[in-house]
């Protein structure tokens, strides 16, 4: 949020308008942004109260239930499924009286509004000064934000009370007047919620005593109440349970985030395992406090009780998913000296707490450790390594800011140029260039698995009868050349490995390998090109959504040989390692061929020779005498593949305009202009992009 304000962009982020034009933009902005928090509270509503009533709100269920802990007599950890404390226990003994359907909807309803308040208070506490802009649009992001955050989601789902110690820290600490007061808020917080005590350090550090006396006082004062209610619970908890250890789902399980969790995870255990958590607790908690205490004296108070909360995330026995919404606050500290990497840390966090660490980072053995946690990692990196800049710092309001090729005229008077996807000169960041790659590919894969609903088996008659459709059209054109070449190769051994080889082995090389050798060399075409192969997908995500087609090598009947996976039983195929991971009935297009002509054009456009040129064309020709020869794809799948990449490129150039041409030196010279500044000067009669 607070990394909108100064981006380093030159002029205003919605171009150059009059005040009052620029002014109804901004609250039309504003008015949208409202609505999809809107949009997304109420998707929240709609997704827990349309579970079936035995699934949801399970958590509430055990406590308050008929059946629940806080209802029938004895112990509260008997079934160690309740993990609050004493205090929340005492706390939550009321609400058994209330009607079990009643309780569902309250309590769902008056989490979103607990939700709602918090990115209300989370965005009025955004260091000073802020810009106007970004004081009117924090909220709804924030609020979106939470929305979509995996703990939010978490919580509402499972009917937990996680949000409420994190509000109460922050009323505490930005909302109510007066030190006793605040630490009366922190208190009963940690009350709640154990780990919070570390906010009484930060308190105390940055001059606030009376506050952090009253942290101290009034979780002393809590946690004394409820032992002379429930001592027989308290002693449980507090000495049996070790203020909480044990209670819940075993501790090495995946949603405990946590150091404790980590370390059991990677196979430690008795005291070896006790004694480095303990070191590494105590390790984590010095540095962290100090960081924190730096940033709150800074003026940075958010920033500093997001990263104690980080702490607090690692350095707790067990930290389950519904308890982390502390490093989606650590997003408002700002990293990096270019404007291009000004984006990374805030993405990096938020693509962290809203999507599953299985799209993170690839399915690969070697690299489970860091999937696994990935959540502590972030944690643990926002509390001890990241280095924010410090409010004094000369780039902390004006990064250095970002090259842009000179402005061009809309193509057309109705569609203007977006201004995001402005033609920027410069390398963008490498770290963010992979995580959006990684991420983007991993959502690729789920809409194409769920075109078929989630299974290869869903779909299949649609898919087969699309294939008659199309092996149809092509006899009609006289184009059906797929069954004589596949049995043409398949009578040449080294052809058809060759052709086999070829089409396992480029598919993903041969783009990845164009993506980085521009990225390396040629900056500003990367980006151009990089926007037409993003297009291009988007377009045949569509298409294999709307027209699952069955490829000639899983249509019975018509005699093709799968030259890659072999005869198939079409009752139980299998198609190697991917069987279950991919949609076999996306052929239309053909992103083979497609990603291969995108290869070959751009090559073709930027190499330097024409011999360069010849082999970037050749490999779209490859690409689609494999795709025909294996069997994998009728000849109007590449014809599908060539018009989605068409697509690709013309909307790059509708939405940037043509690829960005540096002008050489001289050519500077001779036009007296210098055109590596912010924001060149649109020539007179041209609109600006």
């Amino acid at each position: 949020m607070a990394n909108a304000e100064h981006g380093g962009r030159p002029g205003d982020a919605f171009g150059a308008a009059a005040p009052g034009t620029a002014k109804a933009r901004l609250g039309l902005v504003r008015a949208g942004l409202w609505l999809i928090a809107a949009v997304l509270a109420v998707r929240q509503l709609a997704v827990v109260l349309g579970t079936p009533k035995g699934e949801r709100l399970t958590d509430l269920e055990t406590w308050v239930g008929p059946d629940g802990v806080l209802h029938v007599k004895g112990s509260l950890y008997d079934s160690t499924q309740f993990t609050g404390t004493p205090f929340a226990g005492l706390v939550l003994k009321p609400l058994t009286r209330a009607a079990e359907q009643a309780l569902g909807w309250g309590w769902t309803f008056g989490t979103l509004l607990l939700v709602v308040a918090l990115g209300l208070v989370a965005a009025r506490a955004l260091p000073q000064p802020v810009s106007r802009r970004t004081a009117l649009l924090a909220a709804p992001v924030a609020i979106s934000l939470l929305m979509l955050s995996l703990p939010v989601r978490n919580t509402l789902y499972l009917g937990q009370t996680s949000i409420i110690p994190v509000l109460l820290v922050l009323l505490g600490c930005f909302a109510v007047r007066g030190e006793r007061a605040s630490g009366v808020l922190i208190g009963l917080a940690a009350a709640l919620q154990p780990t919070v005590l570390l906010f009484a350090p930060l308190l105390w550090f940055t001059g606030r005593r009376r506050a952090a006396a009253s942290t101290g006082i009034a979780f002393a004062a809590g946690t004394a109440l409820a032992w002379a209610a429930m001592p027989h619970d308290s002693y449980t908890y507090w000495v049996h349970h070790l203020a909480g250890v044990g209670l819940g789902r075993p501790a090495d399980d995946l949603a405990n985030q946590s150091l404790h969790g980590a370390l059991l995870r990677l196979g430690l255990e008795g005291p070896l395992e006790i004694g480095l958590f303990l070191a590494l607790g105590a390790a984590v908690a010095v540095l962290g406090l100090r960081r924190a205490v730096r940033y709150a004296r800074d003026g940075q108070l958010l920033l500093a009780v997001a990263i104690t909360g980080c702490v607090a995330v690692a350095v707790s026995p067990t930290t389950w998913q519904h308890q982390l919404l502390w490093v989606l606050l650590a997003l408002v500290g700002r990293v990096g000296k270019k404007a291009g990497d000004r984006y990374v840390w805030p993405v990096a966090v938020i693509l962290v707490m809203t999507l599953p660490a299985k799209m993170m980072l690839p399915n690969m053995a070697s690299l489970y450790p860091l999937r696994d946690n990935v959540v502590l990692l972030a944690a643990l990196a926002a509390a001890t390594v990241v280095p924010f800049l410090s409010r004094t710092s000369e780039y902390y309001r004006s990064p250095i800011p970002t090259e842009y090729a000179r402005p061009v005229p809309t193509r057309w008077k109705h569609v203007p140029l977006l201004p995001f996807l402005r033609r920027v000169l410069t390398r963008p960041n490498l770290l963010l260039e992979l995580l959006l790659i990684r991420v983007g590919y991993s959502a690729y894969q789920q809409v194409r698995l769920a075109a078929t609903g989630g299974t290869n088996a869903g779909g299949r008659a649609v898919a087969e009868e699309n294939g008659e459709q199309i092996h149809a059209i092509e006899k009609f054109l006289h184009i059906d050349v797929e069954h004589w070449v596949n049995h043409a190769v398949v009578d040449v051994p080294w052809l058809q490995g060759f052709f086999d080889f070829y089409y396992t082995s480029f598919h993903f090389v041969v783009p990845l390998s164009v993506l980085g050798v521009l990225y390396v060399r040629r900056p500003a075409e990367y980006r151009w090109a990089r926007a037409a192969l993003g297009f291009a997908t988007l377009f045949a995500l569509v298409g294999f959504w709307l027209y699952p087609l069955a490829p000639p090598r899983l249509m019975p009947g018509l005699g093709f040989i799968d030259t890659v996976h072999g005869v198939q039983d079409f009752s139980q195929p299998d198609y190697g390692t991917l069987t279950a991971l991919t949609n076999q009935y996306a052929a239309m297009p053909s992103l083979h061929f497609g990603w291969s002509l995108w290869c070959g054009l751009v090559i073709a456009i930027l190499a330097p020779k024409w011999w360069m040129k010849a082999l970037g064309l050749l490999h779209p020709l490859f690409t689609v005498s494999a795709i025909v020869a294996t069997a994998n794809h009728w000849v109007l799948d590449a014809a599908g593949g060539a018009a989605v990449v068409g697509a690709g490129f013309a909307l790059t150039y509708l939405l940037q305009g043509p690829r960005p041409r540096p002008l050489t030196k001289s050519a500077e010279a001779a036009e007296g202009t210098d055109v590596s500044i912010a924001e060149p000067v649109p020539a007179k009669g041209r609109t600006p992009s």
